[in-house]
């Protein structure tokens, strides 16, 4: 499946009310053909992560084309999103708050988390949090934050070359709950020159159907 940019006629910016304020969000919704809603968490903002980062946006491509409402918050003190940087605590409840109201918005849909670097450890504990049927983590920040055990049949991408999260570390976090991790040769950490790699992943892991909550 081609990923192509969503059309800007599908593109709404919301402000969501959550534990600390707004969260700033840009949403692509597919209309007639949505099938689910995805939650893509971003990078550390201490280190400039937003979610307009590269690997986010190209997330949201992908579960748009699979027919997923794909929402990109901003974590609070980003953006137009209110509040403070709370090393993942606070970031937590903030995805909380955007994933209900994305559910009361469009129903029952089945839920994906999704969540690169900081944002994938943020996404480990929201998945303990908020019932979802599918959990995809890239690059997840398990080195420098206490990431939770996932559920089976969790998607783990990581690149054999990350220098900022060493691939040994997330084998370490994963090898105790027997949790497969997918490795994209030479990758580094921010899937220069590999992101089509990255979404042809994630698209043939998410084409499946996922579970209703």
């Amino acid at each position: 499946m081609e990923v192509r940019p969503p059309p800007a006629s599908s593109f709404e910016r919301l402000l969501i009310a959550g534990p600390a304020g707004r969260i700033e969000t840009d949403v692509n919704d597919p209309g007639a053909a949505r099938s689910g809603i995805a939650v893509i968490a971003h990078p550390n903002p201490v280190q400039g992560g937003t979610k307009d980062n590269k690997v986010v946006t190209t997330l949201a491509k992908c579960f748009y084309a699979l027919g997923c409402v794909s929402a990109r918050p901003n974590f609070r003190g980003v953006g137009a999103s209110e509040g403070e940087h709370d090393e993942g605590h606070g970031e937590t409840g903030d995805v909380i708050a955007v994933a209900a109201e994305l559910s009361r918005r469009y129903g029952a849909l089945p839920l994906t988390l999704a969540g690169f670097s900081f944002g994938g450890f943020v996404q480990t504990r929201v998945a303990r949090r908020f019932a979802a049927s599918r959990l995809v983590l890239v690059g997840p920040a398990v080195n420098r934050f206490a990431a939770d055990a996932v559920p089976a049949g969790t998607l783990v991408v990581h690149g054999e070359r990350d220098d900022v999260v060493p691939l040994a570390a997330v084998l370490d976090w994963a090898r105790p709950q027997n949790l497969p991790v997918v490795v994209i040769p030479g990758g580094e950490h921010f899937f220069h020159g590999r992101l089509s790699l990255l979404a042809d992943i994630v698209l043939r892991y998410c084409a499946r159907p996922a579970a209703r909550n």
